[in-house]
């Protein structure tokens, strides 16, 4: 296994672990706990997938908040 590949494995335990953690001591439920702690790793995986699409664009913050609010340029606008 390289290096990279068990550091992954190691920091999604670790990420895994935490947010499961936090959700059970807010919510008391190891059902919850558990779902929170799935999903919320898969949510960041996309976003962060996103925002790589953005770095390596060169994307500007204004074009990056105008795809994310979904607003279209002005017609005859310079964008």
């Amino acid at each position: 296994m390289s290096r990279d590949l068990a550091k992954t494995l190691s920091y999604l335990v670790i990420h895994l672990g935490i947010g499961f953690t936090v959700a059970y001591l807010f919510t008391g439920s190891l059902a919850i706990a558990s779902g929170i702690a799935l999903v919320e790793p898969l949510c960041n995986a996309v976003a962060y997938y996103f925002h790589e699409k953005a770095w390596n664009a060169r994307m500007t913050p204004r074009k990056f908040l105008d795809i994310l609010v979904h607003r279209h340029p002005m017609p005859g606008s310079a964008d």
